[in-house]
């Protein structure tokens, strides 16, 4: 397998879509979570991932996603990496597929699925998304006729239960607070104060009821706010400083660890394209 490679791409035509293909050896993904969801099938190689609190392996051939809000990392889970192709859907095209079907907004409870025939489809489905030459209606019935299929075939009935209770309440709060101080520089004091809770208590919370320790999800609202600033003109170095990053090299190592490519690289998609639905 090639050195590390990533192309990211939007369809001007579908609004909350994005697509990446990319083959890694070395890349590793920090653990994070997506507004989204995410649908992929992996090509060559194998993919291992913690998710659901458990670990994964996606072979080639099978299908791997998360589902919005669900905590997850990533890494090659041999030494020949892996290559796959991704989908990047908002939650407004996935519960617009599910309506059809007269359904909610679905959940799935796995990572990784083991269906040949929906692993062609997505792969399929996204080399015809990605092509510029593809009308519209063409892209827009691919996308739907995919989404209908995976859900029907796979989602949990009942949707995602909601996290409710005193424990959450206190997280929410924590959230809360960190989404008003992302650019700042927060102490675990400041955190737990705010939550309610004690540091440690929060430290154990938090990380139950998310999937991730509260700086690790400093660090995913930073970047997503890096991601929005990179459809502006300003300097690569201003942004980092903007979003409480040390300066812009951490930011490109943050970055590509949640994101897959580089800041360079997303700026010239969402400046081609408008603001991103990742």
């Amino acid at each position: 397998m090639s050195p590390d490679t990533a192309t990211l791409t939007r369809p001007h035509c579908l609004e909350g879509l994005d697509l990446l293909h990319a083959s890694y050896r070395r890349q590793t993904f920090s653990r994070h979570s997506h507004d989204g969801y995410a649908l992929g099938v992996i090509e060559h190689g194998a993919l291992a991932f913690r998710y659901l609190h458990r670990d994964h392996v996606a072979c080639a051939g099978e299908v791997n996603l998360v589902v919005p809000g669900e905590c997850h990392d990533g890494r090659p889970a041999g030494p020949e990496g892996w290559s796959y192709r991704m989908l990047y859907l908002s939650p407004e095209l996935v519960r617009d597929a599910a309506r059809e079907l007269e359904a909610g907004l679905p959940d799935f409870r796995t990572g990784v699925l083991r269906d040949p025939g929906l692993a062609g489809a997505i792969r399929a489905a996204h080399i015809r998304l990605s092509d510029p030459s593809v009308c519209v209606l063409e892209k827009e019935s691919s996308l739907l006729l995919l989404l209908t299929r995976w859900i029907h075939a796979h989602a949990e009935r009942g949707g995602k239960p909601g996290r409710n209770g005193p424990e959450r309440a206190a997280v929410r709060r924590a959230e809360e607070f960190l989404r008003a101080h992302a650019a700042d520089a927060p102490r675990l004091a400041d955190v737990a104060r705010a939550s309610g809770l004690s540091p440690y208590h929060l430290l154990r919370v938090f990380a139950e009821t998310t999937g991730q320790t509260p700086h690790a999800f400093l660090t995913q609202l930073r970047v997503d706010r890096a991601k929005n600033l990179l459809a502006s003109q300003m300097p690569v170095a201003r942004i980092a400083a903007e979003c409480g990053f040390a300066d812009q090299s951490h930011l490109t190592r943050l970055f590509r660890r949640q994101c897959g490519v580089t800041p360079g690289h997303f700026r010239k998609i969402v400046q081609n394209t408008g603001p991103s639905n990742a």
